[in-house]
């Protein structure tokens, strides 16, 4: 059968081009067919289900607290949402009682993840549209997160530091904490490395110097501005979410809608846009990053003295039933559905419900009437992780 609607050169001048599964730009595995006259896209048909991770299915062979380690191999730049919500579901299925120092280290955490999440997208977004500068910087800037997670858990990306009750480690001293403030505030000597190098200025030289580099460089507005609109009707129906239903209008969060951990102590704002544009996206995630500052800042003023673990036994069994939980990943809403049954100390059943996988299906009609060559700032847009689609 053909892979779209009409065989090749049924119409003048049509021309299949197939990207992926192993096309630079694409970011892993992932297979696009596009199916053009000229140089303007007609159809873009998605082949997803190179990857065959199988993440779920191994949740029934492990034990609830060997499966965390599993989930930060889903979305693997979020690695620390991933383990929440596995967490997460399994103490709302046994009813645990987290300690408050646990949910504010965990808040910690999610939040580093979050911006280092969004570095990681806008570095490889600029450079694909040809800003390889913001990559080097971004990367530089990501690289002392990097450093603070491997502090605090002894991982710079698959972190396993949620634990079902609480969290595996506590801050390792004081100046953990105060060389996060350090970064964020571009204050003080930050980030220091083997060779005695002083810090390039944190977050705020950062910010400053993408906005210079991109947000007003005409070419960049050029490749982004009005490009991929995706209207907030359409989003809505492909159950897209995070940048990419803010990025079209819509004010929803799960931090916000449906607070979890302690997430309802700190002020912070939604950032949305109208426009609906790859420029839209672009603008809601550097804002997300300026207001992951504002709770990481409030987070480490706040963060009480106490366990960093509840009171959970060696054995772990939950009750026979089921319970669904969900976080604001950097991508969007993540999910996770447990079924326990009672008997076992494996999970019966484990679903994700991933935002990748959501968002990526926004990928066919965005394309539609753009240039091959926008098909890359539009992919780029939607900042899939393929752990997080094909799972």
């Amino acid at each position: 059968m053909p892979l779209l609607d009409t065989e090749p050169g049924e119409r003048a001048g049509e021309l299949y081009v197939n990207m992926g599964p192993q096309h630079p730009s694409t970011h892993g595995v992932l297979r696009l067919m596009v199916r053009l006259e000229g140089e303007v896209i007609t159809e873009c048909t998605l082949h997803m289900g190179y990857l065959h991770r199988g993440s779920e299915k191994l949740a029934e062979k492990r034990t609830y607290p060997q499966y965390v380690t599993l989930t930060d191999r889903d979305d693997y730049l979020a690695a620390m949402m991933n383990n929440q919500v596995y967490v997460q579901a399994v103490e709302r299925l046994m009813n645990l009682e987290v300690p408050e120092r646990a949910e504010y280290l965990r808040v910690i955490v999610m939040e580093l993840n979050r911006i280092s999440s969004h570095l990681v997208w806008l570095g490889t977004f600029a450079m694909d549209l040809g800003a390889q500068t913001v990559f080097l910087y971004c990367f530089r800037e990501r690289e002392h997160l990097m450093r603070m997670f491997e502090e605090i858990c002894g991982a710079r990306m698959t972190f396993s530091y949620m634990r079902i009750g609480g969290v595996a480690w506590d801050i390792p001293d004081e100046s953990w904490g105060q060389n996060i403030r350090h970064w964020l505030n571009g204050s003080g000597r930050y980030a220091v490395d083997a060779g005695g190098d002083a810090a390039h200025g944190g977050f705020p030289v950062l910010m400053d110097e993408c906005d210079r580099l991109l947000t007003g460089n005409q070419i960049f507005l050029f490749r982004t501005q009005g490009v991929g609109v995706l209207p907030l009707d359409k989003a809505i129906d492909l159950s897209c979410s995070g940048p990419m239903i803010r990025g079209s209008g819509l004010d929803f969060d799960v931090r916000r809608a449906e607070p979890y951990s302690v997430y309802d102590r700190f002020e912070f704002d939604i950032p949305t846009r109208p426009e609906g544009d790859c420029f839209a996206r672009y603008l809601v995630r550097l804002e997300e990053m300026r207001q992951s500052r504002r709770i990481l800042l409030q987070a480490l003023d706040q963060i009480p003295e106490g366990p960093i673990m509840g009171k959970v036994g060696k054995m772990i069994k939950p009750p026979a039933g089921e319970a669904y939980s969900r976080v604001e990943s950097p991508r969007g809403l993540l999910g996770g559905y447990l079924v326990s049954d009672g008997k076992s100390q494996s999970p019966y059943r484990y679903h994700v419900r991933a935002p990748s996988f959501c968002n990526l299906k926004a990928m066919s009609p965005m394309a539609i009437g753009w240039k091959i060559a926008d098909t890359i700032a539009i992919l780029g847009s939607i900042d899939i992780v393929l752990g997080d689609v094909d799972r």
